[in-house]
């Protein structure tokens, strides 16, 4: 009898070994993310600014702890959590990182965003630490099922933020547009894991890698076809990516601003980190499969993105369509990363990739930043931001920083971004992506400069009152112009440390 119930002992050493430090940067979110909650529901109204703070400091505690996690992997090399569930490698440490930053960024922007609304309490903060946690489960899945897992976590929290402004139909609205499409591209994912399966008899990673080596008959290799084909739909919607952007304008323009730029930002760091992950790690010996439809979504993207933007009149539209031709600049590190995949020494793909992530998370934060407090929970159209250099003279000339970082000008972060990508093209002779890449960026410029005219060499209304800012959203749009100038002028540090991310194998 003993022997039976011991079967059924939670606690058997037959259970999986857990490592809860090496997976601390996740428990710290979910952890800080449930406290909020239960102590928000058992004590009066918080003071102003609290919940942000609880939550940029619970970010910021996550990625404190993923830097510590960096240097034991650099000492003891990378290997799998849980049973070969997660990896746990720099690959893995980086996005938790972009992520964390994210949400401290994007917490500071909510604070006054929120105040004196029925949001100002610690539900959306907390969705903004789930959305987080599910966003790091992606980026370290070293199983297609977990990888699912993390998905649907982070998308069910940004369903409900992008509806969460409950005085506003278009919030309502863009939520609703999202959880169809978003319901959609899940199910595209989770038929192509199954399909998978059923082609190498394991969601393992790791596993498949294996089986794989020795090769499949005709059968199984067609059906691993098909399902590699749906996963890249649905991992396509996920970073907004043509042809699967159509949902993006629109719920980037109705989402509130700070909600918008969290997508923009963790979002697409999760959703590429995943991409890596399944094709690039788990999908080797397919490459020259699947690197061709990478290679037309990123020209796609980036033409789509860039001319579509040009004819925009909503500052929120605008930053949407240049997200997608974003989506396409970073597809190009990926299809660099696809020649040498699976090869013991790989290029400057994975970490041209993750470096354009970051800088572009911090961009990305402080362009919706300054829409965030220049519009309000009002109309973004371009008008809005006419004159902006007399009322607000600070403002426009972080606006400007963020807008020239985009464009790829030299001495910010996005020339950085923009040259590792077209140089890890130009490394695997991808010369005709390269060239598309810069001749897009260079229409794409056109889009920024429309809003650059428009506040420095714009009039605006008469008696348009001066732009508050407010102190939180002051510190989040200075930390992240800083940044993007810093990179941009003494890059070479995140360049070297980028240079080491790994994956393991």
């Amino acid at each position: 009898m003993s022997d039976l119930l011991a079967q059924f002992d939670p606690i058997s050493p037959g259970g999986p070994e857990v490592q809860w430090f090496a997976l601390s940067p996740l428990l710290v979110l979910v952890g800080g993310a449930l406290l909020m909650l239960v102590v928000g529901a058992l004590t009066p109204r918080w003071p102003s600014g609290l919940t942000a703070f609880a939550s940029a400091a619970t970010a910021g505690t996550a990625g404190v702890l993923a830097i510590v996690l960096w240097d034991d992997i650099s000492d003891d090399g990378p290997m799998t959590l849980v049973e070969g569930a997660l990896a746990f490698d720099t690959f893995a440490m980086w996005s938790t990182i972009v992520l964390s930053a994210s949400v401290v960024l994007v917490s500071l922007l909510a604070d006054q965003y929120l105040r004196d609304t029925p949001n100002d309490g610690p539900e959306v903060y907390a969705l903004l630490l789930v959305a987080a946690a599910g966003g790091i489960v992606m980026s370290a899945a070293n199983d297609l099922i977990v990888l699912f897992l993390g998905l649907e976590t982070l998308s069910l929290a940004f369903y409900v933020l992008a509806a969460s402004n409950r005085r506003s139909d278009t919030s309502a609205e863009s939520g609703l547009k999202y959880f169809v499409l978003g319901g959609f591209s899940s199910a595209f994912f989770l038929y192509g894991i199954a399909l998978v399966y059923g082609a190498t008899g394991s969601t393992n990673i790791s596993e498949m890698v294996a089986n794989l080596a020795g090769g499949l008959d005709s059968d199984n290799d067609t059906l691993a076809l098909a399902g590699i084909a749906l996963l890249i739909v649905g991992l396509g919607f996920k970073v907004a990516a043509a042809p699967f952007h159509v949902w993006t304008p629109d719920v980037y323009q109705g989402a509130p601003s700070p909600v918008t730029a969290f997508m923009a930002s963790a979002g697409k760091a999760a959703a590429f980190g995943a991409l890596v992950r399944v094709l690039v790690s788990g999908l080797p010996f397919y490459r020259d499969d699947w690197r061709p439809v990478i290679w037309a979504i990123a020209v796609a993207s980036m033409l789509v993105g860039s001319f579509l933007a040009i004819v925009q009149t909503d500052v929120k539209r605008m930053l949407a369509y240049s997200s997608i031709s974003h989506a396409g600049y970073v597809l190009v590190g990926v299809e660099a990363a696809a020649h040498t995949a699976g090869d013991a020494v790989g290029g400057l793909g994975i970490s041209s990739v993750q470096l354009y992530l970051l800088l572009y998370a911090v961009l990305v934060i402080g362009s919706f930043g300054v829409v965030t407090v220049v519009a309000g929970t009002g109309s973004a159209d371009i008008s809005t931001f006419a004159g902006l250099a007399k009322r607000s003279p600070a403002l426009a000339v972080a606006f400007t920083v963020f807008l020239l970082a985009q464009a790829g000008v030299p001495f910010t972060s996005g020339f950085v971004a923009k040259f590792g990508v077209v140089q890890a093209a130009v490394e695997v002779d991808s010369f005709v992506l390269a060239i598309i890449a810069m001749v897009t960026a260079v229409v794409a410029a056109f889009l920024y400069l429309r809003i650059m005219v428009s506040m420095w060499l714009h009039d605006g209304d008469e008696g348009s009152a001066s732009v508050d800012v407010p102190l939180s959203g002051a510190v989040a749009i200075t930390i992240a112009a800083v940044f993007t100038i810093a990179v941009g002028i003494y890059p070479s540090w995140l360049i070297d440390l980028s240079d080491s991310i790994q994956l393991v194998r």
